[in-house]
């Protein structure tokens, strides 16, 4: 066991040493102290006021340093910690503007030089939750400083419509988000012409949250605005992109901004004060003498889940609850398409309490010592099952502290939520189970602890996260518990990944055609495109060819004056930001119509069938029936002994495939999604394609299981529709007798494939400008349609998206650096370094390194351009 810190909770966790053995590593950052600055000449004097009676007596340096680069026009990227007070640096200048302008009307009304617009703000944030969380925070500042002359206010797509024409006539400063701006004030700008006259400064809340497919729409976007803004008159606006710290941010807001790195200027110095916090690594600890109930048929649960033999699906994709049995806690039964799955093979003899349990007991004791903690889970279900497990350690040994413990998720009403962010700040809540929905920017401080039950995804989301402990300068703790996984063993195992290693880049590429695309149509029905708008957009000669593309295809009509949109229909139907893929569906009690919460439409037939368990702070209700018309799920409160688990299949089926396909030899130019040629090409018995292809996905039945023992009670067949992901893949595939030649025996084909799909997926990031998360992967030993060992790469992205085809151009590039990075990484058996996933359809199972390098070695040998030339 490391050396332990001393922290005054860490004892709460370690039980006075009975938990020691499960500390693996830990670290205590040191305490930083504020550097102050005094506050800029140029800021309102009533606005400073406000601050002051707030607590603020003098900004911290880094704050000041970016409300004058703010204030003076330059687009600033401001990327310090958690609660470093971020918000001061663009609501400073964005209010002393209006107070400025305003004083100056009053003071000589009759002077025409006085009559000018009034400066105006966009406020953006990834979530409704964030904006609102701003709004409030800006009322405050507004209240204290006794300002009544700076009209705020939120407007989205819940927004009543005599409540935006009040802000489209009056607002100074509007919160609001990507999609609105998308769907709504984009294409009727004329109506916000007051706005868009105005627009001084637009402020991108979390940034680091637009990456891969959602990052390169949200900057298309943004490009459009200030394309609209210089149109009515005003330049463009000053850009102000505050993140998490994180890799290259100047580079990252350049790139959604639509400018040049040199134009953005970074400031990284945090100058706020820390608490000393201390960080460590925590392994649940081995069950002994388990074993499933007699009757409990795991060996059926966790076999074949997928038609193909292993998936690595995106998120978008994931729509059965397929997670680990936990017999040691109370499942929340709420399926969450989150959560991890369950693994293909046979449970270990001795396995792991589940993460899940551990940090509900950390939770209930730390709120039992009169800690203000958060936990947070990797899905709806864990949370909700955190929290309930937390209240029933409690209940009889600390009944008040029991009360004071509650989950906090995705799907929750927005005035519910506000109740308990409101009351986790007061100390009304002392504990808090939640997802990643608390890990953006909504203001909860003061906190104590941080548990973090399985690995989030990155490490920028890890550090998220923690840094909601100890901030204002107080001492904090962090625990991160692993899962029973292999990413997260590594992790814990090897603190050096955690604590060293640097933050990943926020990475999109707003050049991608598939993306570029109906953006240019929105730009055009907005406006007519000029040739001078072009660079804009991108590279003028980029841009141009998908132009020419898109009025060879009737998309747009080319004039001399430029080009335009001719058709009745709204060009923002053409794209969807965010991928959602339907409406939400509500979650409404029988009898009392009250509705409890929303799930997203990918997510409910795993979650919200017929028979499901479904859990709201605790209380189970039963579904009794889910309306996929209506978009509604009628719940039937009722007291459980059991839960529910879904099951889905999901099948790979390849368009066209059998007839007649281009030359490969041509290249892959020119496709557009679904309807992209099928082409292939040959080295010599190694097959690759690439094209169009349906990912299927179905919840095709559930089991319901007594709590605690897991027992199966019953298994109930589903009648749900298939789900599909029209997109573009890539895949190659092998003859048997390839696998053979590389001594890859019909045992160790499927670990060989599945590691060589998971490292393949973690390397074409590098060269696709993509982000994991926007790619899927199946690999299996017989596909049906090639008759072969096949590997398959998707865009998780309906249509496509180009880095399947990036993929197939670099083929050998790809596959390469995928071998290379295999056999040069250092572990034994596979690490999440090489050939691990952490989004892996089947928990990390099989997966056989020795082999995957042994296969893309037999693969690469028939590279026409390698031939003779030993691999490596």
């Amino acid at each position: 066991m490391p050396d332990v810190p001393t922290h005054p909770l860490l004892d709460v966790l370690l039980a006075g040493g009975a938990r020691a053995e499960r500390l693996t590593a830990s670290r205590t950052f040191p305490e930083r102290t504020a550097e102050h600055a005094d506050w800029p000449r140029w800021a309102d004097a009533t606005v400073v006021q406000g601050y002051r009676r707030l607590g603020v007596d003098r900004p911290w340096t880094h704050q000041a340093v970016a409300a004058d680069l703010v204030h003076q026009g330059r687009h600033t990227a401001l990327a310090t910690s958690t609660g470093s007070g971020k918000s001061l640096a663009f609501w400073l200048p964005a209010l002393s503007a209006v107070r400025t302008a305003a004083a100056a009307a009053t003071l000589d009304p009759g002077n025409i030089e006085s009559a000018h617009v009034r400066p105006t703000t966009i406020y953006l944030s990834p979530t409704k939750a964030l904006a609102a969380d701003q709004l409030s925070a800006l009322e405050r500042v507004l209240d204290a400083a006794g300002t009544r002359d700076v009209r705020v206010a939120t407007c989205d797509g819940d927004t009543s419509r005599e409540e935006r024409s009040w802000v489209q006539d009056h607002a100074d400063v509007v919160l609001t988000n990507p999609d609105f701006l998308h769907y709504s004030l984009l294409p009727n700008h004329r109506r916000w012409t007051r706005l868009l006259k105005g627009l001084r400064y637009v402020v991108v809340d979390e940034g680091h949250a637009y990456r891969g497919v959602f990052g390169a729409h949200v900057s298309l976007v943004l490009r459009r605005l200030a394309r609209l803004a210089a149109r009515y008159g005003v330049g463009s606006p000053t850009f102000v992109v505050a993140s998490a710290t994180t890799a290259e941010p100047a580079v990252s807001a350049a790139r959604l901004i639509g400018v040049a790195p040199d134009d953005v200027t970074a400031v990284t110095e945090d100058a706020s004060p820390s608490g000393r916090r201390t960080v460590v690594l925590w392994q649940p600890p081995e069950i002994t003498g388990w074993r499933p109930p007699a009757d409990a048929d795991l060996s059926a649960e966790v076999g074949s889940l997928h038609r193909d033999r292993s998936s690595d699906e995106p998120i978008s994709m994931r729509r059965a609850d397929l997670t680990e049995p936990d017999p040691w806690a109370l499942p929340a039964a709420e399926p969450d398409p989150e959560a991890a799955p369950v693994a293909t093979e046979a449970p270990p003899e001795h396995p792991r309490r589940s993460a899940t349990a551990e940090v509900a007991d950390l939770l209930a004791d730390l709120s039992a010592a009169g800690a203000r903690s958060l936990a947070f889970t990797r899905s709806r279900r864990g949370a909700e099952s955190v929290a309930q497990q937390a209240r029933d350690h409690l209940r009889h040994a600390a009944p008040d502290a029991a009360r004071r413990i509650a989950a906090y998720r995705g799907g929750y009403l927005p005035e519910e939520r506000r109740e308990l962010e409101q009351a986790l700040r007061s100390g009304d809540l002392l504990g808090l189970a939640t997802t990643n929905a608390l890990e953006l920017g909504v203001d909860i401080s003061g906190l104590d602890a941080v548990l973090i039950a399985g690995w989030p995804g990155t490490r920028m989301s890890l550090w998220q996260q923690a840094g909601r402990a100890g901030r204002a300068g107080a001492d904090g703790l962090v625990a991160f518990v692993a899962r029973e996984d292999p990413l997260d063993t590594y992790l814990v195992t090897h603190p050096e990944a955690v604590f060293d290693a640097p933050l990943e880049a926020t990475v999109f590429d707003p050049a991608n055609p598939h993306v570029l695309a109906p953006h240019l149509c929105a730009a055009a029905q907005e406006a007519p495109l000029r040739a001078e708008d072009l660079s804009a957009f991108g590279e003028p000669a980029h841009v141009r060819g998908i132009l020419e593309v898109l009025v060879a295809r009737g998309a747009l009509r080319r004039r001399t004056s430029g080009w335009y949109w001719t058709h009745h229909q709204a060009a923002t139907g053409l794209t969807d930001l965010r991928g959602a893929g339907g409406s939400p569906v509500r979650v409404v009690e029988q009898g009392t119509g009250r509705m409890l919460g929303t799930v997203d439409a990918a997510s409910a037939d795993g979650q919200v069938h017929d028979g499901a368990v479904y859990v709201h702070q605790g209380t189970t209700y039963v579904v009794a029936h889910l309306d996929l018309a209506d978009h509604t799920a009628v719940v039937q409160r009722r007291r459980l002994d059991y839960g529910t688990w879904s099951r889905s299949v999901m099948s790979v089926a390849i368009e066209g495939w059998g007839e007649d396909v281009e030359d490969a030899d041509a290249g892959a130019q020119g496709g557009d999604g679904p309807g992209h040629d099928l082409v292939t090409r040959e080295w010599g018995p190694v097959t690759w394609g690439l094209g169009p292809v349906e990912v299927t996905s179905q919840v095709v039945s559930f089991q319901r299981r007594r709590v605690p023992d897991m027992q199966v009670l019953g298994t109930e067949q589903l009648e749900l529709p298939e789900h599909t992901l029209g997109t573009v893949a890539v895949w190659w595939s092998v003859p048997e007798f390839v696998l053979r030649a590389a001594d890859i025996s019909p045992e160790e084909a499927p670990g060989a494939l599945h590691a060589a799909e998971h490292a393949s997926i973690g390397l074409l990031p590098l060269l696709a400008t993509c982000d994991r998360w926007d790619l899927g992967g199946v690999s299996t030993e017989l596909h049906p349609d090639t008759g072969e060992a096949t590997v398959f790469v998707y865009d998780a992205y309906p249509g496509g998206a180009g880095f399947a085809e990036r993929a197939y151009d670099l083929g050998a590039t790809w596959l390469r650096a995928t071998r290379d990075a295999i056999a040069a990484c250092p572990c034994a058996d596979g690490c999440p370094a090489c050939v691990q996933s952490p989004k892996c359809g089947s928990y990390n199972a099989p997966l056989d390194k020795a082999a995957a390098v042994r296969l893309l070695d037999a693969v690469l040998s028939h590279d026409p351009a390698y031939l003779g030339v030993a691999p490596g």
